[in-house]
């Protein structure tokens, strides 16, 4: 299933956690950010199009102000993401250039999908940006986001995302390898769940773990991701984005995940 869904798709939108974008230091991992876009590159020279939804502002903004790491204030939080994404987008520049890929920038919150006209920008941005050659770089802007307006996950950055660019596919990386019937990181005897065509009846039946260290969202944020989605017909993948070539391994049905089908 999930090799047939990138097959079919021409504009896919990719979601990266901040697990998936962070080593074993908690810093910015720039040998998977190589390793992506060499694949990346290839999928677009295949005749794809692709935009990229990233956490990592945190982490990169860690990376570099390593004693601003314990504080806990909004406003040192919101200022290491300045910083972070400076370095973030760098980081993801070096990756593409490589390949003469250009990369864009685009900072988003929830008020801006709330205004006709914004949205409307937005997706005239992306379009054009796509159309050239382009691939966009998709973050929630914490430096302004507050409680009441904040998206809160990138999960359902990317799902709104990739509705508002009529995507064919939304493909979220993670730290697991797809949607479970328990938290496989409590429960070994945890199964894999490949295949979902009705979430609410999963939500029923499956056991909803604790969000991850680095990320704001959780399983339960992916799921609603998914549904977002599914609503407007995109399908959604769910895999482990720190395997191996990840993507190169999902096209050859080497890697497994979970594929969430549209209604």
């Amino acid at each position: 299933m999930i090799p047939d869904l990138i097959a079919n798709a021409r504009k896919i939108v990719f979601k990266f956690g901040s697990n998936t974008l962070a080593d074993k230091e908690g810093k910015i991992n720039h040998d998977f950010l190589t390793e992506f876009a060499d694949q990346a590159a290839a999928l677009i020279k295949s005749g794809k199009q692709i935009a990229v939804v990233s956490s990592g502002a945190q982490v990169a903004g860690l990376s570099t102000m390593g004693t601003w790491a314990r504080k806990r204030d909004i406003h040192y939080r919101q200022a290491l993401c300045a910083v972070g994404q400076v370095e973030l987008m760098g980081a993801w520049r070096r990756a593409f250039e490589k390949y003469s890929l250009h990369i864009a920038q685009i900072l988003l919150t929830q008020d801006d999908f709330g205004d006709p006209i914004r949205t409307l920008n937005m997706r005239n941005t992306i379009f054009t940006l796509v159309d050239e050659g382009i691939i966009p770089i998709i973050n929630e802007n914490d430096t302004v986001a507050v409680e009441e307006i904040k998206i809160g996950d990138n999960d359902n950055l990317a799902a709104q995302s990739a509705i508002l660019w009529s995507a064919d596919l939304l493909i979220l990386f993670s730290d697991i390898d797809g949607l479970y019937n328990k938290n496989p990181k409590e429960f070994p005897d945890a199964e894999l769940v490949g295949e979902v065509r009705d979430i609410d009846e999963v939500r029923k039946n499956i056991s909803i773990g604790s969000a991850n260290n680095f990320g704001t969202g959780g399983i339960t944020t992916k799921l609603e991701a998914a549904q977002r989605a599914a609503f407007y017909g995109i399908p959604t993948i769910l895999a482990h984005g720190g395997r191996p070539r990840c993507l190169e391994a999902l096209v050859s049905g080497k890697q497994q995940g979970t594929a969430f089908l549209a209604n």
